[in-house]
This record gives C-alpha cells, sequence and structure tokens, in this order.
C-alpha cells in the first residue's frame, strides 16, 4: 500500500492536480476581483452617466437617423430666442445681485465685531433652506394685492399698488435672495484667509481702507466670489419653481419651464425637442463654469491659509446698529414674508381683513385631516426622504472613505460622475430619468417609469453627492493616526467604525444627512416632470394648488413645510450642542 502512495506517477499527478487546483482558484479570485472592480463601475454608468448620455442621443434621433434638425426647429422658433434671451437676463441679474449681497454679508461676518455671528449665519442659511416655491408663495402674499404691503400703500396713498413680483424684476429679486446664501458660504472663509499683513502694507503706503479692499481684498477674495457666483449662476439655471409660479401666469419663460411645457405638451416630437432644448441648458451651465475659470485661472496663493475668525474692523459705537440692520434684513426677505403667509393660511377667505372673526383653522384641518391627496403626498416625501437618506448615509459615507483614505485615480473619476446629476439642471436631470428607464435596455421597459421607483432612484443619484462631499469633508478633519491606534491594539474593523470612526464623524455626517432629508422632502424640480398619479409629493401638492387658484391651500401647506425645516434646524442644532458637550467631558 506504501509502494503505491510513493509511486512517482501518483506523486506527479498529485502535484498536478494541486497546482491545476491552485491555478483555477487564483484564475477564480483574479475574475472575482474583476467583477468586484466592475460591478461598481456597472453601477456608476447606469446610473449616473448613461442618462447624460441618452439625453444627448435622443436630442439628436429622427425617422432619418441621427441629425441636428431638432436644434433647427428650435432655432427658428421665436419663442425660443425670446427664453434665450430671459434666461440669460434672469439668471445673469439674479447671480450679480446674490453676488453682491453675499460679499457683503460675507464681509461683515469675517470682518467686523458683529453681535451673535453664530446665530447670524442660521439666519443667513435659513433663507436658502427654505424651498424656492414657498419663499415665493410667501413674497407673493406680502406684495399681493390683499397684503401688508398693499395696506401700508393706501395709508399713504389710496391709488398705490404694491410691487409685482409676477414680472422680470419680481423672478430676478426672488433669485438672488434665495441663492445669496451660496455666495455667502463660499466667501466667508476666503475673507478671513485674507493676510493681514498685506492689508496693514497696504494702509502703511497711504492707501485708505476702500482702496485698501480694491487693490487687496477684493482680488484675494476673488476665488470664492466667482465660486459662489458660479454656484448663484447654476441655482438660477436649475430653479423652476420661481420662474414657474412668478413668469408661466406672466407669459415669462426660462429654458427650465419651457422643457417643462414642452415635457407635458406631449406632442409628437416633445422629447426630442426637450431633449434638444435640456442640451442648451447645459450648455448655459458650461458657459457659467467656463466664464468662473477665467476668472480665477491664476490660482490663489492663500486658499490652502488658516482662516482668521478675529474681527480686522470693530464697528465701535456703531456695533448695535449695523447688527440690527443685517438682522432686519434678514427679517424682511424671509420672516416677515413667512409672517405674510401664515397670516393668508388663517383667514377663511382670500381678500377678507385679518380680524379675529375672519381667522379659521380649516385650512389646516383640510390639510392635515381631510384631503386624501395631500395626506398621500406628505406620506410620499417622507418616504421619499427617509429612503434617500439612509441609502445615500450608507453609500455616501462609505464613498467618502474610500475617497479620502484609499485615494486612487478611480474613486476620484467615481465622485465626478456621481456628481454629474446633482450639477445637472434638476429639469434636465429628471427628463434624462424618463430616458433611461422608460427602456433601459433595447427591448425591456422594466416598469420603472411612471411609478414611485423613478423617484426614489432619482433622489438617490441627485443628492448622493451631498452626503458625499459632507463626508470628505468629516474625514479629512480626523487624522488616520486614530485607525492606525485602533489597529495596533486589536480593535476589528466593526469596532472601530462604532467606537471611534463613527462618533468623531457624527457632527459631519449628520449635517450632510439632515440637508439630504429636507431636500429631498421639500423637492419640486425633479418631482415636477417625474411623479404620475399615486406618487405626488409635497412640492408638486403646493405647485397644484397655486396653479388652480387654491390659495388659502398652498399658503396653509407651504406654513407647514417652513415649520418642518425650522424643527429640522433646530435638531441639528441640539445635537451639535450635544456633540460639542461629549466632546469636551472625553
Amino acid at each position: 500500500m506504501s509502494a503505491m502512495n510513493t509511486n512517482p506517477q501518483t506523486i506527479q499527478s498529485k502535484r498536478d492536480g494541486v497546482e491545476a487546483g491552485a491555478g483555477l482558484f487564483f484564475f477564480l479570485f483574479a475574475a472575482a476581483k474583476k467583477c468586484a472592480l466592475l460591478l461598481p463601475v456597472a453601477v456608476l454608468a447606469l446610473f449616473f452617466a448613461l442618462p447624460v448620455v441618452k439625453l444627448i442621443v435622443l436630442s439628436m434621433q429622427h425617422d432619418s437617423g441621427f441629425t441636428f434638425a431638432h436644434y433647427a426647429d428650435l432655432l427658428q422658433e421665436p419663442r425660443t430666442w425670446k427664453t434665450l434671451k430671459d434666461t440669460a437676463a434672469i439668471v445673469i441679474g439674479s447671480s450679480l445681485l446674490a453676488v453682491i449681497l453675499g460679499a457683503v454679508t460675507a464681509w461683515f461676518v469675517a470682518y467686523t465685531d458683529l453681535k451673535y455671528k453664530q446665530a447670524l449665519q442660521m439666519a443667513i442659511l435659513f433663507s436658502y433652506m427654505i424651498p424656492s416655491y414657498v419663499l415665493t408663495i410667501s413674497w407673493t402674499s406680502l406684495m399681493g394685492t390683499q397684503g401688508p404691503a398693499a395696506y401700508l400703500l393706501h395709508l399713504v396713498d389710496p391709488n398705490a399698488k404694491p410691487w409685482s413680483m409676477y414680472s422680470y424684476g419680481g423672478i430676478i429679486f426672488m433669485m438672488g435672495i434665495h441663492h445669496f446664501p451660496l455666495v455667502y458660504l463660499l466667501s466667508v472663509d476666503v475673507f478671513r484667509k485674507v493676510p493681514r499683513d498685506l492689508e496693514w502694507a497696504s494702509r502703511a503706503g497711504g492707501a485708505g481702507k476702500v482702496k485698501t479692499f480694491f487693490l487687496v481684498t477684493l482680488p484675494i477674495a476673488l476665488p470664492g466670489l466667482a465660486g459662489g457666483g458660479l454656484l448663484a449662476f447654476l441655482a438660477g439655471l436649475d430653479n423652476f419653481g420661481i420662474p414657474a409660479f412668478l413668469g408661466i401666469p406672466a407669459h415669462i419663460s426660462v429654458l427650465s419651464t419651457l422643457i417643462y411645457e414642452q415635457i407635458i405638451g406631449f406632442g409628437p416630437s416633445a422629447f426630442s425637442k426637450g431633449a434638444a432644448l435640456s442640451v442648451v441648458l447645459v450648455l448655459f451651465a458650461a458657459a457659467g463654469a467656463m466664464l468662473q475659470w477665467l476668472l480665477v485661472r491664476k490660482n490663489n496663493p492663500f486658499d490652502a491659509g488658516v482662516p482668521d475668525d478675529s474681527p480686522r474692523y470693530f464697528l465701535g459705537p456703531y456695533r448695535t446698529l449695523v447688527s440690527l440692520l443685517l438682522w432686519g434684513f434678514l427679517a424682511v426677505i424671509t420672516v416677515v414674508p413667512s409672517l405674510s403667509m401664515l397670516a393668508v393660511s388663517l383667514k377663511k377667505a382670500y381678500g377678507v381683513p385679518f380680524t379675529l372673526p375672519n381667522l379659521t383653522l380649516d385650512h389646516y384641518q383640510y390639510i392635515l385631516f381631510e384631503s386624501t391627496k395631500v395626506w398621500r403626498s406628505m406620506q410620499n416625501s417622507f418616504l421619499l426622504a427617509a429612503v434617500t437618506l439612509g441609502i445615500c448615509f450608507a453609500f455616501g459615507t462609505w464613498i467618502a472613505y474610500v475617497r479620502v483614505r484609499r485615494p486612487s485615480w478611480l474613486a476620484k473619476t467615481a465622485e465626478i460622475v456621481i456628481a454629474l446629476p446633482f450639477t445637472l439642471p434638476g429639469i434636465v436631470f429628471g427628463l434624462a430619468m424618463i430616458f433611461v428607464w422608460m427602456e433601459p435596455v433595447p427591448g425591456w421597459n422594466p416598469g420603472i417609469y411612471g411609478s414611485m421607483q423613478i423617484l426614489f432612484i432619482a433622489y438617490v443619484c441627485r443628492f448622493l453627492i451631498l452626503q458625499v462631499r459632507s463626508g470628505i469633508s468629516a474625514f479629512m478633519q480626523i487624522d488616520v493616526s486614530m485607525e492606525e491606534a485602533a489597529h495596533i491594539f486589536g480593535a476589528d474593523r466593526r469596532r472601530k467604525w462604532l467606537r471611534i470612526l463613527l462618533p468623531l464623524l457624527a457632527p459631519g455626517l449628520l449635517g450632510g444627512g439632515i440637508l439630504v432629508f429636507l431636500t429631498a422632502l421639500t423637492e419640486l424640480t425633479v418631482s415636477a416632470i417625474l411623479w404620475s398619479a399615486g406618487s405626488q409629493t409635497i412640492g408638486v401638492t403646493v405647485y397644484g394648488f397655486e396653479q388652480a387658484g387654491d390659495t388659502m391651500y398652498s399658503t396653509a401647506l407651504s406654513s407647514l413645510v417652513i415649520a418642518l425645516i425650522l424643527a429640522g434646524m433646530a435638531v441639528i442644532y441640539t445635537l451639535q450642542k450635544v456633540q460639542a458637550k461629549r466632546g469636551v467631558r472625553s
């Protein structure tokens, strides 16, 4: 028996078998690694890149093949040229207003000794957290013929009329005050990084405060201002709520509303023309990005500096006055219109005086307990927001970890691809989702378009980058030595995340998560083009009420939206305070 076992042929055959088995194992292992690498690439291509590709392809599809006929047809229509001019005027005008307001507020917060700066910053952000369509309804309530502004004007002149928000100026103003916090966010730290010694040298050379600002401060702060201006520009192109609520009644169209009207028209070439208009809108966005690059093509050598939070100008006896003026400005653009909208929602009928006998809660009772349409829309929005938050929180945190801890060209490319849906105007991305999910593969319709599933996919794809970016910022603030120490002391992956990383990352991840939740909860632009019967959202319902002339219901539901946003911001503030106390104790 032992002789048979030691037979050279038997031994060689066993060796061959072992080598073949090892070869098969390593082949399967390499194949598994490739599949593990190809799977994320396939997911990115299907959910993030394919919608853009199909949008461009459909814009050039015709019965006779690929052609630019749809673009030619659009350019021959006078309404297209009018819409292009109106879009350029409105977006550029609102961006300039946003840059001015954002730069002024950022300079005062960064350079002066204003009171209650942290609370002031929260108030500035609140102006952007309010959905644009809610802010629009609040201002139309304030400036309407039966609103508080008209009442005050009639005390002076019975024939005076308030400024009409249904105009070019009204749209530009609304977009400007809604988007200026974007400029503020990108500018305030840039102002804080301006080297003091350069300003001192300029002042010592005989330049006054104003000349020093234009010769030293402004050129250094230009990258932040240009970046904020680009964000305001892109937000203006993306905005659907403001031009839909104010522009459509006044026969003023921008590209986003024209695309919406083209799609809901369901003509023979509605989708193709809508795709062509979407490509034009994307070209507008690309032009804005190119303009920003031209403004900041020279790198700012002070960008990597540490922000200096100490004030550089002391307001002295004017400190209280300037603080009150800034708080008053923020109150006028957000609080006063919101209170006016709340007052309208409490009236028994639109136009009656705001007196105790004319007040009622019937509209809120209808919204909360009687209307199945509103109740369904609130359920849908909360479900969409909760699921979007859960998926974005899990995958966004993981992607951010890989991006920071294991940087590679693949991780960087994945971040850029993930950012595409958020960078595209919402109406364009919604249209691209229709083209993909009507028929992802030729001849196969999964039944996603026209159902709730397409909203889930669209929300996750569009808002995932918000969690990724907040996660990247959070991971960059934690030294990798914390993880290395955990490994040295024997902590496994689960303990490392639960005991070390998540407690330290909680504030940053929580902020991104709440931002994702609130943005998804009040979303309108994508939902306006993707919703179907039974899947309407809060934003779509408010838009429907306003279009139908049900002002009392739209103001009541919008007031509830503001209450939800305030509650969400209060939760963020409370949890951050708790986290800060834990950090101090530890």
